[in-house]
């Protein structure tokens, strides 16, 4: 029987292939799309994807490929941290910055506000790649 430590491990192990990793880049732009299209089936399907991405790919050979290093960095930087993923230090800070830019790029996408919403969209992604960045040297600085 398996463990919730076990579906931890395998969570982790799969979400580290950068096939996840670059896949799920793609998640905000079709979310903001749907929402402004009003195509709830495709929003819901981005949402799914979200959930099941880490489960569709195996565990990655190696460890050279920097989207999987961007995965061990977060699982190192959950695990290490005391502070949490939200809190205002840096890089965390990043993490939550992009809490409001993507709530905004939703709304600005309900409102049918395209400029607004791909600029919040684009200052989203943008600091989700800077918070993971930071992430990376930081891990590879350790490891």
């Amino acid at each position: 029987m398996r463990t919730l430590a076990d579906l931890e491990e395998t969570f982790w192990q799969r979400h580290a292939n950068p096939k996840s990793g670059w896949s799920r880049v793609l998640v905000l732009p079709v979310l903001l799309y749907a929402v402004y299209r009003q195509r709830w089936r495709l929003a819901v399907a981005a949402v799914a994807f979200t959930l099941l991405n880490p489960f569709l790919f195996s565990p990655p050979e190696t460890d050279d490929a920097w989207m999987t290093r961007v995965v061990l960095a977060e699982r190192w930087w959950t695990a290490e941290s005391d502070a949490g993923l939200f809190d205002a230090s840096y890089p965390n800070v990043l993490n939550l910055l992009n809490v409001p830019a993507s709530g905004y790029a939703l709304v600005a996408a309900a409102r049918r506000r395209p400029i607004r919403a791909a600029a919040a969209g684009a200052a989203s992604m943008l600091l989700k790649f800077w918070y993971v960045a930071e992430l990376v040297r930081r891990y590879d600085a350790e490891h």
